[in-house]
Formats: structure tokens, sequence, C-alpha cells
């Protein structure tokens, strides 16, 4: 249910921002994709918990173009939604993108029009670091949820041709489905589980904001220079939590490997960071609980999850509680192997290319 921040999603990739947890794998060669960039401005938005900003900035990058039936509705919008402390660039990764937007791939760009938002408090998107600090209102799912319609009406996307979401933005999807049923045409959440957090999930959650907050640097949120400390306590917690056993075995098998690795990996993730921001993505899934209304998402639905993610573990039974209350949903648990990398195997797309092709074939609208 987590995406780790984009200083290590691309770590050992090209050098450039990325999530920590989805990534544990060799170099591999950046590909540039024709993108657009901007931003909308959200008027007056009052968040749920109280607390109104006169003007909430979403930012977004989009491939592709419009198309648009014989109404003027665009037919072909795909949105992704990245996880906690990421950005909507990660999806330019490689592992990601060279997957599906290539010519004859799933999400060919001549073919769909594709959304990646910032959510509120990341990226390029209004967050307590642009000044208010934690004078920031207290934003939660569902205010990224609304968010995230506001920003597609201001694109003219009514409904979407399909909504993918990742970690984070995989709970954002089951949020989608019971508050705007008619949203999207499919639904693809991964790496998530529809419940409150709770448990070890929450426990960890709970130790990296208190390890934040616990550094004297912090001052509680009007530090003058980053709070280390604390910051260092969240990214190692940051990278357990992340963690591949058999991809990292295989990547770093001897202990001098092991520890370069890890000790460049926390840096990277602590320079790249704003403790405020920090402390607000990771308390925004407070009121997070679809589990009492699933019976509302009718939206067809493939959900995956994966065998080696510490923060979803495969023992919990609750996909085959949530599957037999979605009439159109269906899940798969994705094996674990030394080619799969834990919570971050939402981000590498080959481990469900067939699974989005079916998708897609299932959810087509009927012919003339």
């Amino acid at each position: 249910m987590f995406a780790f921040p984009p200083s290590l999603l691309l770590a050992l990739q090209a050098p450039a921002p990325a999530a920590p947890i989805a990534s544990q794998s060799r170099a591999a060669p950046t590909k540039t994709w024709p993108t657009t960039e901007g931003d909308v401005t959200l008027d007056r938005f009052r968040f749920a918990a109280g607390g109104e900003l006169p003007a909430l900035r979403m930012h977004y990058t989009t491939l592709g173009t419009p198309r648009r039936d014989g109404q003027g509705r665009i037919v072909n919008a795909v949105m992704v939604l990245h996880g906690t402390g990421g950005t909507g660039k990660q999806f330019l990764s490689p592992q990601f993108a060279d997957a599906l937007y290539g010519p004859g791939q799933p999400l060919d760009i001549t073919r769909y029009y594709i959304v990646l938002p910032d959510n509120i408090g990341h990226g390029r998107s209004s967050k307590p670091s642009d000044g208010l600090r934690m004078r920031f209102p207290a934003y939660d799912y569902a205010d990224m949820v609304r968010a995230q319609r506001l920003l597609l009406n201001r694109l003219g996307v009514g409904q979407l041709r399909l909504l993918i979401g990742t970690s984070m933005g995989c709970m954002h999807a089951f949020q989608w489905g019971e508050t705007y049923p008619d949203g999207a045409r499919a639904l693809m959440p991964l790496a998530c589980e529809p419940v409150e957090i709770a448990g070890l999930n929450r426990m960890w959650r709970q130790m990296l904001v208190d390890g934040i907050k616990a550094d004297p640097a912090w001052a509680a949120g009007n530090y003058t220079t980053q709070p280390v400390l604390g910051l260092r306590t969240a990214a190692a917690l940051s990278v357990v939590a992340g963690g591949a056993p058999l991809n990292l075995q295989s990547l770093y098998p001897t202990r001098a490997a092991a520890e370069t690795y890890v000790r460049d990996r926390v840096q990277k993730d602590i320079v790249s960071r704003d403790a405020n921001d920090m402390i607000y993505q990771f308390e925004s899934s407070r009121t997070y609980n679809p589990w009492r209304a699933l019976e509302k998402i009718t939206t067809p639905m493939t959900w995956i999850n994966s065998e080696d993610d510490f923060i979803n573990p495969r023992n919990l039974d609750f996909p085959q509680r949530a599957i037999a209350r979605m009439p159109n949903a269906r899940f798969r648990m994705i094996k674990e192997s030394a080619d799969t990398h834990g919570h971050g195997t939402h981000t590498w797309a080959v481990n469900y290319t067939a699974d989005l092709v079916d998708l897609l074939a299932r959810t087509e609208p009927p012919k003339p």
C-alpha cells in the first residue's frame, strides 16, 4: 500500500529522481518519451478534515492525444496514479514505460491519452514545503481522489478508459470505484489491500513519522535545515519495507556489496526529501477504508499483488474475501522470484502486461 518516493525508483538506472522501492535492478537506458506538462488551479479547494486553499495547484504530465467520439467525448484517456512520495513522472521509467507505451504495446500512445498527475502533497502540485509547512491543510485520500476528478474535468475527460494505480494509487483506485462508479471503464489496482491501514503496515509508517518528529532539528516543522537524523530513520524503514529478499540477495550477494548499496540508497533518499511533506504523505492514509462498501465497486477490475511484498504480505486473506464482494473483479498474486521487486513490483510492467491486455479486451465497448 505504499510506493516510495522518487529518489530511489531509478536509483540504479539513469540519474533522475525515483522511488526507493520500485527498483532493485541494474542500470537500464532511459528512453525519452514525448510528453506535455501543465498545471491546473482548483480555486477555493476545501479539504475533508477542514481548511481551504484559495488555489490548489495540480501538476500533470500527458502522453498521446485525446480521441473523441461522435458526441465529442474523450474516449481514450488512461490515468496512472503514483504511490506515497512519488510523482507522475515515475511512469516514464523504463520498467514501466518501455513495456507499455510503444507501438503495438498495451498503452500505445498513438492510441491512448495518458494522464500522469502529481497528487496533492507531491511533486510539483501544492504541498507543505511550498511555504505553509505544518499549517498546510491535513489532506487525505478522499481529497486526493476528488482533486484527480477535478483535474480530469479541466482536461475535458469525463469517463476514463482505464485507471491504473500503484500502491497509494492502488488504494485510490478502490476509492474511485466506490466514489465514481462510472468514472472509469476499467480499474487496475496494483499493490495494496482495500482495508484500513492497521497492524504492521500502520506500525512501520507510524515509526517513520515518529522518527522524523523525534529529531530535535525538526522543530515542530519550523526547521531551517532538513532534520537529517529523522529522515535517515524514515529512509531506513523505507528500504526495509520495500525490500525484495530474493532480488536483493541475487544482486548483492556479499556483505560489502550489500552495505555499499544500502548506504548509497539511504543517502540518495535523504537528500531528496522534505520532512514535512513526508509526514503529510504518510498521514494522508488515515481515513482510508473502502472495505465497508466494496459491493459498490461494479467497474471491471484486475487487481494484482506480489508474493514478496512486505507491505501487503501474501498470507493476508483480504483478497479472497474482497473478490467475493466485487462482482466484476479478478485478483492475481505474482509469484516471487529473483526478478520480482517486492512492493515495487507494481512498476515493473512485464509482470502484468498480459493481465492488462486481457482487462482492456474484456472492457471494449460493444461495436455499433
